[in-house]
């Protein structure tokens, strides 16, 4: 009872310092502390409520149980994540990212292609993972292969839109002035047009961070070997074992905001120039 209401408190407590936290001027130290007290506080209230109310863990575990089954469970979960994350979202992601930049190179040189790819490039991206992951895990196999080919089909669309819309935004007068020196199309095109274009072809890369680690699970439910973050959570559940269900998502959570994290940082390494970065 105690516990409970302290943790009710805690939350009152964070909530007002990350009001008056908000209100202060921008600091990078003070902008660590607003996740940190609200997360605190979502976990606090979590573990006492759960408690309190004597939540059967078959429903909702507490998160101290998820806790000691991430600790006894790491070598597990490290071989889960490398089959899933390393193996199947990376690979595809890189595939299916340099695929569509490619494409996009094309589409951008022929006009005819361009008008050709986008509706197929619309047509793949409204097919529903659900439909397209068992068709490709027939035809690769169980393997990460066949994840990879899953990621690489979810994140062709978002690389390939963004960039051929990028590449568009260039002004016209800086395209006169290169035509002016006389520069050829690939002069223009790496000298002027891709440095338009890296903020767009930015945005698509970090939205296709959480896309190919979501595909790569979901592939996982169709068809797997004896590991994986997707494959686990199906054997897991059934078996009501929902603190290794969760230590799951709690990995892949943290391996989805490396993978966005690192894609930012690297964003702002190369596009120091623009207005967004300042």
């Amino acid at each position: 009872m105690v516990f409970f209401w302290g943790a009710i408190v805690f939350w009152i407590l964070a909530w007002s310092a990350n009001i008056w936290i908000a209100r202060q001027k921008e600091r990078k130290l003070l902008n660590l502390f607003p996740p940190i007290l609200f997360g605190g506080s979502v976990i606090l209230v979590w573990q006492a409520s759960v408690v309190y109310f004597e939540v059967s863990p078959i429903i909702l575990p507490p998160p101290s149980a998820i806790y000691y089954k991430f600790i006894s469970s790491i070598p597990i979960l490290w071989g889960d994540f490398v089959q899933t994350a390393i193996k199947g979202a990376l690979s595809g992601y890189i595939i299916g990212c340099l695929v569509a930049f490619t494409v996009s190179l094309i589409a951008d040189k022929f006009k005819f292609f361009e008008r050709g790819v986008l509706p197929i490039g619309n047509f793949l991206a409204a097919m529903p993972i659900i439909g397209i992951a068992p068709i490709l895990v027939m035809w690769y196999g169980y393997g990460w292969q066949s994840k990879a080919a899953v990621v690489a089909v979810m994140v062709f669309f978002p690389i390939l839109v963004n960039t051929i819309q990028g590449m568009k935004m260039s002004d016209k007068i800086h395209r006169d002035l290169m035509q002016t020196y006389n520069a050829s199309y690939l002069q223009t095109l790496f000298k002027l047009r891709l440095s338009t274009a890296m903020p767009f072809i930015f945005n698509g890369l970090k939205i296709c961070t959480t896309l190919a680690l979501i595909g790569a699970i979901v592939a996982e439910f169709f068809g797997s070997p004896i590991r994986g973050m997707g494959f686990r959570i199906s054997t897991e559940a059934p078996r009501f074992a929902l603190d290794m269900v969760w230590a799951e998502i709690t990995v892949a959570a943290m391996a989805g905001s490396l993978f966005y994290g690192g894609v930012v940082l690297l964003e702002k390494w190369i596009t120091f120039w623009h207005p967004s970065q300042r």
